[in-house]
């Protein structure tokens, strides 16, 4: 076996295009602190059990969870979304007893074993919403606005908000009995996952891709017909917030998400360039959910948003972010003065200067064109006449110049340059 590359599904990062993730996770950050959002870090791996409670004909659940025994003999499972933990960690600390709404953001890699394509790997990461206690449909035009609001931050355009509604425990056995009592006499003309639907999950055929059952449920009953009263008010009540806050968007009647667990409101945000894999958000309401893990009935919504996708929407719409790149100071020195030139380096970041050294024994010449190549803004030379006369001799990489500038003053100087 080849260990010199990554298990099949997985990427590594390296460090020019992590500038971008950076970025990418600064601004969501930001973005989440005006909305009063705080960031929960949950463990990577849970006991299975919780991931089986999202809905055993969930796709996730059947086909694509990393489980494995510990030493222990527990089942454990890695990640593959991040709603069931947060739920869990709600649950654990009592918190449903607390202020509500509780307004969480979450951050990291998730895991699902399927087949890696463009934007969709084995191991991703997601940036996820979650809001718990809130049955208002203002919570629902929340959590949108917020995914909208950072996918435009980050300078994504081409933008597709699509919603509709699921209904609830009321109104939905209806709608299911219309759509199993349309799709069984035309159970041949589905694809063969479908067929394994028609009696566990009936609306996951609604968002089949396969050609042959979109054309089927081109007349399929449509959720929105079947909504209770308070469904369809709040439903409403969704819309006239989003157009009201100015966010465009579509009513799309097959839209039911991955997961079982959605109830009333759930929405997908697309980004036309992305192809098959068009999608790069996607939530709704679960008001079951923290119900069906053991806690008291508790409204909530949120969304996961793929920040693969993202990353990947960012370079082929060719969006320029605003990257740090370069460094401040690379202190170069002759042989025989390095003591004294790495004392330089360790008071240049002491006082806040992004700085380097050499380190590969390369001549003063060598040096200066190195410090060049990694877009240096300042060369500092460190030498026998410097040395003797208490100085750096500080060269501005950009315009050419350099001064003399006493060591002591050297941090000062650079930090005050690069304002």
């Amino acid at each position: 076996m080849l260990v010199t590359r990554g298990p099949r599904g997985t990427q590594d990062t390296l460090p020019e295009d992590a500038l971008v993730w950076q970025v990418v996770e600064d601004k969501l950050r930001s973005v989440c602190r005006r909305y009063n959002y705080g960031e929960v870090r949950t463990p990577i791996f849970e006991h299975t059990e919780l991931f089986l409670r999202l809905g055993e004909s969930t796709d996730v659940v059947t086909k694509e969870m990393y489980t494995f025994l510990d030493k222990g003999g527990r089942s454990l499972t890695l990640r593959p979304e991040g709603t069931a933990a947060a739920v869990r960690a709600f649950l654990q600390h009592g918190l449903v007893n607390g202020q509500l709404p509780v307004k969480w953001y979450y951050v990291g890699p998730m895991f699902r074993y399927e087949r890696p394509q463009s934007g969709r790997m084995r191991q991703f990461s997601q940036f996820g919403i979650e809001v718990f206690g809130a049955a208002d449909e203002a919570a629902d035009a929340e959590v949108i606005c917020l995914a909208i609001d950072y996918l435009t931050e980050v300078g994504l355009t081409g933008l597709k908000l699509e919603i509709n509604s699921l209904g609830c425990r009321e109104c939905r056995p209806a709608f299911r009995a219309a759509l199993i009592d349309f799709l069984e006499p035309r159970e041949n003309l589905l694809c063969e996952d479908c067929r394994g639907r028609l009696q566990r999950n009936p609306l996951r055929v609604l968002d089949c891709k396969n050609e042959s059952c979109k054309a089927v449920m081109a007349n399929a009953p449509s959720p929105l017909d079947s909504l209770c009263g308070t469904c369809r008010d709040h439903f409403e009540g969704v819309q006239a917030l989003l157009k009201a806050a100015g966010v465009s968007f579509e009513v799309n009647p097959r839209i039911v998400r991955g997961l079982d667990y959605y109830t009333r409101t759930v929405f997908e945000i697309s980004h036309e360039k992305l192809g098959a894999q068009a999608t790069v958000c996607g939530g709704g309401r679960y008001d079951n959910l923290i119900e069906e893990l053991g806690g008291p009935p508790t409204p909530a919504v949120g969304f996961g948003l793929g920040l693969d996708r993202l990353v990947l929407s960012l370079k082929e719409q060719g969006v320029q972010l605003d990257l740090d790149r370069g460094i401040d100071a690379y202190v170069v020195y002759q042989p025989g003065y390095g003591e004294e030139a790495f004392k330089l380096l360790q008071k240049l970041r002491a006082s806040g200067v992004v700085a380097d050294i050499e380190m590969m024994g390369r001549s003063l010449k060598a040096q200066m064109k190195h410090a060049s190549k990694i877009k240096a803004a300042f060369a500092i030379i460190i030498g026998e006449r410097e040395v003797k006369n208490g100085v750096g001799t500080v060269r501005d990489m950009q315009a050419g110049e350099q001064q003399e500038v006493p060591i002591s003053d050297i941090p000062r100087f650079v930090r005050e340059a690069r304002k």
